[in-house]
């Protein structure tokens, strides 16, 4: 993951645009709060199956990252499988770090 995404990442979990709970991930995707996904490549078979199918269900995007140890240093957390992004703007300039 790049500096900058890194650094989006937090200042994005500072302003209280973040998810970072299963239950509330999954309840943010279910009411179209949830503007962009981020899933860990390690996270368990179930977990990314559960959350994959939820946003493309609901038409969420989703982008995969190297690891949960990375993700949830990114969020000065413990590590996290996955973190759901509710705001567009922080999701709109993430996906483009992601996919450049």
């Amino acid at each position: 993951m790049s500096e900058k995404a890194l650094s989006l990442l937090g200042m994005a979990r500072r302003a209280g645009k973040l998810s970072m709970q299963e239950e509330a991930n999954l309840s943010a995707i279910r009411s179209g709060r949830a503007k962009l996904l981020i899933l860990a490549e390690d996270a368990g078979a179930a977990t990314a199956k559960k959350y994959i199918d939820k946003c493309t269900y609901y038409r969420v995007p989703y982008v995969r990252v190297e690891d949960k140890t990375e993700l949830g240093m990114a969020l000065g957390t413990s590590p996290r499988s996955a973190v759901a992004v509710l705001d567009d703007g922080f999701a709109n300039r993430l996906k483009e770090l992601f996919l450049s």
